[in-house]
């Protein structure tokens, strides 16, 4: 499955705050910013080599990452 590495929630900002969660998936790492208040996701983005790609992950995935999301804030 996943394996989350860590979480951020910016909290600080004037108009929307955000939840940035690192995570690993089938041995790559992974990055999905999410708004806080809807858990609506704003970007995503998979780190290899020396450079990052948007993201194209499975629903499931982003459900279950949502969920995880959703207890820890």
């Amino acid at each position: 499955m996943y394996q989350i590495t860590n979480m951020i929630i910016d909290d600080d900002f004037s108009t929307e705050e955000y939840v940035t969660v690192e995570f690993q998936h089938n041995l790559k790492n992974y990055s999905i910013t999410f708004k806080k208040s809807d858990l609506e996701i704003m970007n995503s983005w998979v780190f290899e080599s020396e450079t990052s790609l948007p993201a194209d992950l499975p629903e499931e995935i982003v459900e279950s990452i949502r969920e995880d999301v959703k207890k820890r804030i």
